[in-house]
């Protein structure tokens, strides 16, 4: 019982000190002790052999692919490819369509092979300048933003978000894995979350709410778009690294494939748009720290779930799970979910639930595309709890908002829709 209790006592002090702006690795590494302290595991132990473990585990498996996906996504900002993808939403769009233009010219970035992290930096600058037109609360610019980028994009077949490919190494698919159940899915949290989104936005314009910064203003938002590149050159990055990776991904390692994806991705940008950018060098200094802020961010609760994993209550949770008779799907989707709730992170929720669940689901002879977009769809629902590395640096670091003010619709399109959709998919795995 104690167990119980520190493990859900240690999660909602993440939860909260996050809330508070507290740093996130402060918060994971403070909130790990409470863990310990309450699972009876050895502090030191647990602080200097579990969570950096799970701290650098992390880091070593994916920060190549980080720092790619960095690099691409700087190299799509400075040459005004991404500039000019939200642009044209915005030209076809109009100022109704302005909180959805956000959504979907991150949907494409990210689909497209940049980082949910770089998706932030490179479309908020635009957001601001669409919002600011169409008069839409600022609050809204972080929920635009997360529900285009991990939503429904990073869970889909095909995408080459790491969310996406951490299942090929357990279940030994592609990532267009799951059929056309996975593709139902994430057209239904798109459209579902696109409706509620417009939704509150139409009610907040209506009760009377206006843009306004949270920040003082000291250089204009965007750049005049008079020389932004063709939307075709734009996109044919994207479209670059979505093809490369799904083609290699049937030859070599996914994880190989991705790398070769995003490395052929950003050649092929700054061969089309290299007369855009003014300092070259300028963009691996800049893509090393972005990528270095976003794989710390999640290393951190990736950590926090490591010591998680160690105490008695966490496994008595996946026992329970494993052994649901006749609801096999069910029990993988449920752990998943809980796990990346605990940690925080879609792509830590997986790194941990996977080693451990992947065999026990195996040996059963279920469908390995079903268990992977099953765990795929699952890692994107409470894993955006507010502990999360990608909302806090989407909320605080980006947008300079809090969570009081941002949080609320971020709930509804992260976390409540795409939970309910997953209930939907797995329903629909175990019929079909």
């Amino acid at each position: 019982m104690v167990s119980i209790l520190g493990l859900i006592g240690s999660l909602a002090l993440l939860i909260y000190l996050t809330m508070r702006g507290i740093n996130i690795i402060i918060a994971a590494v403070g909130s790990a002790v409470i863990l310990a302290l309450t699972g009876r595991l050895n502090l030191i132990d647990a602080l200097t052999e579990d969570y950096m473990t799970g701290f650098t585990g992390f880091f070593k498996s994916w920060f190549l692919i980080f720092l790619l996906g960095a690099i691409f996504g700087k190299v799509m900002e400075d040459t005004k490819g991404a500039q000019a993808i939200a642009e044209w939403f915005k030209h076809r769009v109009g100022n109704k369509g302005a909180a959805l233009a956000v959504v979907a010219a991150a949907a494409v970035m990210t689909y497209g092979g940049v980082s949910v992290y770089i998706v932030a930096f490179c479309i908020y600058p635009i957001a601001v300048s669409l919002f600011e037109s169409a008069n839409i609360p600022h609050r809204f610019i972080p929920a635009a933003l997360v529900f285009g980028s991990i939503s429904f994009t990073m869970t889909s077949p095909g995408s080459p978000e790491i969310q996406n490919l951490i299942p090929t190494e357990y279940f030994g698919t592609t990532p267009t894995a799951g059929g056309w159940i996975g593709v139902v899915g994430a057209l239904m949290i798109m459209v579902l979350g696109g409706i509620a989104f417009q939704m509150m936005v139409n009610r907040a314009v209506r009760n009377g709410e206006m843009f306004q910064l949270p920040y003082e203003r000291t250089e204009p938002v965007v750049q005049n778009d008079a020389k932004l590149p063709s939307i075709i050159i734009a996109i044919l990055p994207l479209v670059t690294v979505v093809t490369v990776l799904n083609v290699l991904a049937k030859f070599i390692a996914t994880q190989h494939a991705v790398i070769v994806a995003l490395f052929a991705g950003s050649v092929i940008a700054w061969l089309l748009m290299y007369r855009n950018v003014k300092e070259h060098m300028k963009i691996l200094s800049i893509s090393v720290e972005n990528a270095l802020l976003a794989i710390a961010n999640t290393s951190a609760v990736v950590g926090f779930g490591a010591v998680a994993s160690k105490v008695p209550a966490f496994t008595s949770i996946v026992d329970g799970l494993t052994n649901m008779p006749g609801l096999e799907y069910a029990g993988l989707a449920i752990a998943v979910t809980i796990i990346a709730g605990i940690t925080g992170s879609a792509a830590g929720g997986l790194g941990i639930a996977l080693p451990l669940l992947a065999p026990i689901y195996m040996a059963q002879g279920l469908d390995p595309g079903a268990m992977h977009r099953i765990s795929a769809f699952a890692s994107g629902g409470l894993d955006s709890l507010p502990h999360n590395g990608y909302i806090v640096t989407t909320v605080q670091g980006v947008a300079k908002e809090t969570h009081k003010a941002a949080y609320k619709p971020i709930l509804v399109l992260s976390v409540i829709i795409p939970t309910i959709v997953l209930a939907v998919v797995v329903l629909m795995y175990t019929i079909f």
